[in-house]
């Protein structure tokens, strides 16, 4: 993932995700918290997600705004459509993070790997001005430990 130092008037987006099962449970969960450009894309902001997961970005995914039944939301962005496979939403590669996540506290479903269905629940949690010197995006805060990808670890 490409780290980049920010310009003077940008903002951070401190970004909360929540590992969840199919319900959208989350608590007790590993979380992580996520500082990344105002204009990261969604994109990008997945990579962010499951590298701080220690998973591998190597599966499809979307954000989709019915956290339990993701396949009912009214609003959505997945990958397909930047593929050229059949979706009724936008793409994810150039909706940038502030256009969706536009007011503290709006939450999405971040569902990665349609097969094993890992279910992150992402929330902004406030907006900041970029420290000097820092790359981002970057790890904010982290608890729990994530659980293997692919079953038991050996």
């Amino acid at each position: 993932m490409k780290r980049q130092n920010l310009n003077a008037g940008k903002s951070v987006y401190l970004m909360k995700a929540v590992l969840s099962d199919l319900y959208g449970r989350a608590k007790g969960q590993p979380f992580r918290v996520l500082a990344v450009p105002e204009d990261y894309t969604l994109y990008g902001l997945a990579e962010a997600i499951i590298e701080s997961f220690d998973f591998n970005f190597d599966h499809p995914f979307g954000f989709y705004d019915n956290i339990k039944k993701w396949t009912q939301s009214e609003e959505g962005y997945e990958l397909f459509a930047d593929i050229g496979e059949e979706s009724e939403f936008k793409g994810v590669k150039k909706t940038k993070v502030n256009s969706v996540f536009n007011q503290i506290g709006k939450r999405m479903l971040f569902l990665f790997d349609y097969g094993d269905e890992w279910h992150f629940i992402v929330e902004l949690k406030g907006i900041e001005l970029p420290e000097e010197r820092r790359r981002y995006p970057f790890i904010v805060e982290s608890f729990g430990e994530a659980p293997p990808q692919y079953g038991e670890e050996e």
